[in-house]
């Protein structure tokens, strides 16, 4: 079964079942996939990979919501996207802790020692043989942190 046709049946079960944050958060996120489909010159399906990034997408938009709310003061607004992240992060893949993420960074860093990419500069370098083995594990704001770190010590 296809990511997409999970969402719409956890959709269908979220309705029946009256869980109105759950429904509302997947219609978004369908409507998000379609808008993704249909963009461009010609209409297509998403694959897998394509929609997982639409769902880390969406969810990256609540977590940057529920910040912005929590920094005005709007404490139930800021709840709610959080709970719709929670809802979103059901679908992606387990998110890779800070030890294993330093310990692909440090063997990407001595690859790009290697290949003579050494101190600040080989930064893009690191994130080119990084971001493949980590992609939709970690957010890439958190992968470039890890980066500078290990270059910078």
């Amino acid at each position: 079964m296809t990511l997409k046709k999970q969402l719409q049946e956890d959709l269908t079960a979220a309705i029946r079942a009256r869980d109105e944050l759950r429904s509302a958060t997947l219609r978004l996120t369908l409507t998000a996939i379609t808008n993704a489909e249909v963009a461009g010159t010609v209409a297509r399906e998403l694959s897998d990979d394509e929609v997982l990034k639409v769902i880390t997408r969406e969810a990256k938009k609540r977590r940057e919501a529920a910040d912005a709310f929590g920094q005005a003061g709007r404490t139930d607004s800021a709840a709610r996207e959080r709970a719709e992240g929670e809802v979103l992060a059901g679908y992606l893949p387990q998110q890779l802790g800070d030890d294993e993420l330093a310990a692909i960074v440090a063997e990407a860093v001595r690859e790009a020692a290697a290949g003579g990419a050494e101190g600040p500069r080989a930064m893009g370098a690191v994130m080119k043989l990084v971001n493949p083995k980590v992609a939709g594990r970690a957010e890439g704001g958190r992968v470039a942190a890890a980066v500078k770190r290990a270059l910078a010590g």
